[in-house]
């Protein structure tokens, strides 16, 4: 352990809690002793409660502005934390059944770190990810107030107008699954956006779940929430952006629009696509051409359409439409 930074030594002590929580280390999260300061403490068997106590400490401590832990799981989520912030991961595990190619780059990379890695079993690990989709690495990290991956929308948007490439922004109007939502945010990186936009409410959150079906997006593409989805379209109007709907019954479609000015794409909800008011804000409304039987596609597969098609009309401009359809709603 010399020279390496310890496990969790002590991450909390709530003094202002009727019945103080202390995490303290004992081999990982092995043991939590909980009672009031001069008490006697018992020392519980950890892998329930702990999960339960580690929400706690979310909430309390990101209510008061200060680092909450959060859990992120999956190989490329894992190796980006590590590559990018690897002063944020408290804490690594990783499955003692594994013994790859894979797992050995990623044991590497937290050597360079100074990090050390628990090996546990399968069951440990399902219960820290709360989750089986982990593939036997599972890292609590370190997130601020605004919670993991997310970013302040009014200082990316100022980011976005300096650089000399035109903005393209991804707005999604209350995705639920979060599969869904962290194949957006990766498809997102992919193809250049500067940032995936989101709604406070109605929306699934960065969960674990969804930070590994990212990939590892939220390290390099901006995540922010706003309140209010429509008052953002018209800050982004405002600052000469056209916002295009996704829809599937328009006239206006990706051969026949215009997409190398700067751009943000909305994308509606899984079952019932953009919300009135958002579609009615929106500059125009534009449709995937559909070739086959099918009538539409899966939201994170239509914005990888929509993202790629943006580029693509950006590197040979003479081969797309010549102007925008514009709503009537724009004022």
């Amino acid at each position: 352990m010399s020279g390496r930074r310890s496990r969790w030594a002590t991450i909390a002590k709530m003094k202002a809690s009727p019945s103080p929580i202390e995490m303290v280390d004992m081999k990982g999260i092995s043991w939590i002793n909980v009672g009031h300061p001069g008490q006697s403490s018992a020392c519980l068997p950890a892998r329930k409660f702990c999960l339960r106590a580690a929400g706690l400490l979310n909430r309390l401590l990101g209510a008061n502005g200060i680092a909450a832990i959060s859990r992120i799981m999956g190989f490329h989520a894992v190796s980006a934390r590590l590559e990018r912030r690897p002063d944020s991961v408290v804490e690594l595990f990783a499955s003692s059944a594994r013994r790859d190619e894979r797992l050995a780059k990623l044991l590497a990379l937290a050597e360079q770190q100074g990090l050390d890695v628990q090996f546990v079993d399968a069951g440990r690990l399902n219960a820290l990810a709360q989750s089986d989709e982990h593939q036997g690495v599972v890292a609590l990290v370190e997130s601020s107030g605004e919670g993991v991956g997310e970013a302040d929308f009014d200082s990316v948007l100022a980011a976005s107008l300096k650089r000399a490439a035109p903005p393209m922004f991804l707005l999604l109007d209350q995705i639920q699954d979060p599969h869904n939502l962290g194949a957006c945010i990766r498809s997102a990186d992919a193809f250049g956006a500067d940032a995936v936009i989101l709604p406070k409410h109605g929306s699934a959150p960065l969960s674990a779940v969804a930070l590994k079906a990212a990939s590892g997006a939220t390290e390099t593409t901006p995540v922010c929430y706003v309140n209010n989805l429509v008052q953002c379209i018209e800050t982004l109007q405002a600052e000469g952006i056209w916002v295009l709907g996704a829809e599937m019954e328009t006239d206006a479609t990706l051969f026949n629009t215009a997409l190398t000015g700067p751009i943000a794409w909305v994308m509606g909800n899984e079952g019932k696509g953009l919300r009135r008011l958002t579609r009615e804000r929106c500059d125009a409304l534009v449709a995937i051409p559909m070739m086959g039987a099918v009538e539409s596609l899966n939201v994170s597969v239509a914005t990888a359409v929509c993202l790629y098609a943006t580029q693509a009309a950006r590197a040979n401009p003479a081969a797309v439409g010549k102007s925008h359809h514009k709503a009537e709603t724009r004022k």
